[in-house]
């Protein structure tokens, strides 16, 4: 619908491959932020060599870049929630007993706690509008601001830090810059197969199971339209 307000959302899994969502591993932000801001780095490598006065910079890698985005939570009654139908007084953001500690907790549920079973912070995909960002959390803080008679907080701020995560396959092929050919990272489009990408690739199919066992395919009749497959150095065989 035109005009709709899209809220900013946060979804947790439990695997790298992003395909195991967390039990009510979901958040929607109360308030959509006012910006975002993405962090690059370029790492170089300035060690002088023997017999040299001074040390030419040389490219090592680029990491994943990370994201800061800050979050408000308010349930003083005065913001208004304007992405739901009615009148401004119906969709204020009330306090309902325990101010936003519910809603504190939720969101640190999806974004902070450890997964349990790996005991690991939980993979995490934010969206919003033209946002698609995959990491984990690596900081966070909460500043609380304001409170009830009886020190129940009512409105907070949390400030948190992302690592854009590369799942480890597509990492090796963009950082192995020994190898002659780094154009081995392919992007699945319509139509494509394992094996005529394969083809492609290495000049003869046969090499796709070898493919679908590197990037961790269990079916690789069904590609994803998107999905980012890696093509490792092969040792052909006749």
């Amino acid at each position: 619908m035109s005009g709709e307000l899209i809220k900013l959302r946060i979804k947790a899994y439990k695997d790298e491959q992003f395909t195991k969502k967390v039990g009510d591993g979901e958040f929607k932000t109360l308030l959509n932020p006012e910006q975002y801001k993405f962090n690059y780095k370029i790492e170089q490598n300035e060690d002088q060599a023997p017999g040299t006065s001074a040390a030419a910079p040389r490219f090592n890698k680029a990491p994943p870049e990370n994201l800061e985005l800050e979050f408000v939570f308010d349930r003083t009654g005065v913001v208004v929630d304007y992405g739901k139908p009615g009148t401004a007084d119906d969709n204020a953001f009330r306090d309902e007993g325990n101010g936003i500690i519910d809603d504190i907790e939720k969101f640190k549920k999806v974004i902070f706690d450890y997964n349990g079973e790996e005991h690991k912070p939980n993979y995490l995909i934010i969206s919003w509008g033209t946002l698609l960002f995959k990491g984990t959390l690596s900081e966070m803080e909460i500043i609380f601001k304001l409170f009830k008679p009886d020190g129940t907080p009512l409105r907070a701020t949390a400030r948190a830090k992302f690592k854009g995560f590369v799942e480890d396959n597509l990492r090796v092929a963009k950082e192995n810059n020994s190898s002659p050919d780094l154009t081995h990272v392919r992007e699945v489009k319509e139509g494509d197969t394992l094996p005529l990408m394969t083809f492609r690739i290495y000049g003869d199919s046969k090499y796709y199971l070898e493919v679908a066992r590197v990037n961790r395919i269990t079916n690789f009749r069904k590609l994803s339209v998107g999905q980012m497959i890696y093509f490792p150095p092969i040792e052909k065989t006749s």
